[in-house]
């Protein structure tokens, strides 16, 4: 049997990408494998015997990438960008709540290393979701003084995180 390799990308690369995922938990390495796979698959297609089935054969390319990719020194070396929940991405809107939460993550990393005055005040105003006067009377200052620290905070915030996210 013939099989062209654009067919077996779209047919079975949801399959490679999760595969390669749940060995090594970060999006982009996974993607660095999903190329890689395919790469094998396309130079290798025609020593293909067809003894297990296509798909067999490609997950099992997978499995042998990621799990050579896992015992390299360069990954032992390297920290992933973002920690992953254990199950699965399944689809871009996946990809985008990780990389939502990440992004939340860096920010109130942000805002905790803020001057204390600052700080308190954003963590009321976003975190909490209370209001300029319910924030002024919690911090026992006048509302001006939470607006006046609010844009400072903001500003200073702004600064940290440029070139962050």
């Amino acid at each position: 049997m013939k099989y062209d390799i654009e067919t077996l990308m779209r047919e079975y690369g949801n399959d490679v990408l999760r595969t390669a995922y749940s060995y090594v938990k970060d999006k982009y390495t996974a993607e660095d494998i999903f190329q890689d796979v395919f790469i094998k698959v396309f130079k290798n297609l025609e020593n293909f015997r067809d003894e297990s089935g296509i798909k067999t054969w490609i997950i099992r390319i997978t499995i042998n990438t990621a799990k050579d990719y896992l015992k390299s020194a360069y990954s032992q070396k390297v920290v992933p960008m973002m920690d992953f929940k254990e199950d699965m991405l399944t689809s871009e809107d996946d990809y985008e709540e990780v990389e939502n939460r990440d992004r939340d993550r860096v920010v109130k990393e942000t805002v905790m290393t803020l001057p204390e005055p600052f700080r308190e005040v954003l963590l009321c105003v976003y975190f909490h979701e209370m209001s300029v006067a319910e924030t002024a009377t919690a911090l026992n200052i006048a509302e001006g003084t939470v607006k006046s620290r609010l844009s400072r905070a903001r500003d200073m915030l702004k600064n940290k995180l440029e070139g962050r996210l």
